[in-house]
């Protein structure tokens, strides 16, 4: 009977302890706040453990972490073409379509539902808007003032006015965050800090607790002929080589760099390894790291330059370009164009063979659709 009776007991304590564990949330949400969220601005998106939307305000120098609560499985079993999305989400929010700006787009790979960061309306009093949209081409806002929340403050974030004359006039503050993504219980995030030494990776744990100094990062740019160290990370996916995390970093003009993510330590500063020059006057946009047919690829869109489809198992044995690559030739990684794939903004991975793409081709409207993986 006592045998019984301590067996029930430490039940019932268990039992009370999960229900605990359930009140104050998992070991991911429990230091979140509910309340206002004081979003200024929406950018790059990138999804964590259960849910957790990870946003870039750049206005803010922030990354807010939003528990979503959207954790139901779901599989994704039947194609996507949603057409002129702007035209629906300028309907949504009740302004003109030329008013609707689309930053970055995000697939929480739980439930294969599609985040996109927004502005409503120009210029710096834009106001910052996530939607949600379904694999079956249902649209809703996400309502972040009812959801759990935490945030992230840059300490070093470059200044938020206006500098410079003419087309060269621009806010530095907002190249403070470029891209992030979330890796083993951090957040990367590359951007511009107000130092000469200006391009910086850095790696915030997570949950937030505070944010250290990043890691200054150099590149040898072909293009351009000259190490660099202002220049910011434009988009970068985590990439494991052998068995240890990298990043594959691209820049404006159009090199691609890898750095250990071990090297990013606090203060430090290290120079990246350029593993391919791929082209002038061009911008990259976006990149996804995929398996096929026991093989790894890396697909990069571009301004000005399409699909790239790239074969990763080269890059571990690939020398660093430190000379310079003139007359917009290409160096290193050898790539092939995508042909079929024209006008693609942005991309992600919606499941294990197919990535969901925004699409604007010729100027006209924005589609979102996905495709089979090329």
């Amino acid at each position: 009977m006592r045998s019984y009776s301590i067996t029930l007991l430490w039940s019932l304590l268990a039992s009370l302890i999960l229900i605990q564990d359930d009140l104050n949330g998992s070991e991911w949400t429990r230091d979140m706040q509910s309340g206002e969220l004081d979003l200024r601005s929406a950018g790059s998106l990138a999804f964590g453990p259960e849910g957790i939307l990870f946003v870039a305000d750049s206005r803010s120098a922030a990354i807010h972490a939003i528990a979503t609560a959207d954790t139901t499985p779901v599989a994704f079993s039947k194609p996507l073409k949603l057409e002129a999305l702007d035209r629906q989400l300028a309907s949504m929010l009740g302004v003109p379509t030329e008013e609707v700006m689309v930053h970055d787009m995000a697939v929480n790979p739980i439930s294969h539902n599609i985040y996109l960061s927004l502005s409503r309306g120009r210029g710096p009093q834009a106001a910052p808007v996530i939607v949600m949209v379904t694999p079956a081409g249902k649209i809703s806002p996400l309502e972040v003032t009812t959801l759990q929340h935490s945030t992230a403050l840059l300490p070093d974030a470059p200044v938020d006015k206006e500098v410079g004359e003419g087309r060269r006039r621009s806010n530095p503050r907002l190249e403070s965050i470029t891209d992030i993504a979330f890796l083993d219980g951090r957040v990367l995030v590359a951007g511009l800090v107000n130092e000469e030494f200006a391009s910086t990776l850095r790696a915030i744990p997570f949950p937030f607790k505070q944010v250290s100094a990043g890691t200054k990062v150099e590149i040898y740019h072909g293009a351009h002929g000259r190490f660099e160290t202002r220049s910011p990370v434009r988009t970068f996916v985590p990439f494991s080589i052998g068995d240890q995390p990298h990043l594959l970093a691209a820049y404006t003009c159009t090199p691609l760099v890898q750095f250990p993510v071990s090297a990013l330590q606090p203060g430090a500063a290290i120079v990246g390894k350029t593993v391919a020059e791929l082209g002038n006057r061009n911008r990259p946009l976006d990149m996804v790291v995929y398996h096929k047919d026991e093989k790894t690829f890396l697909l990069m869109a571009n301004s000005s330059r399409g699909i790239m489809k790239i074969p990763a198992e080269g890059i571990e044995e690939a020398s660093g370009i430190q000379e310079a690559v003139v007359d917009g030739a290409t160096k290193g990684l050898d790539y092939q164009t995508v042909e079929s794939w024209q006008g693609v903004d942005q991309l992600d991975l919606i499941d294990s063979r197919h990535a969901v793409l925004l699409v604007r081709a010729d100027n006209g409207p924005l589609h979102l659709e996905s495709r089979p993986l090329p």
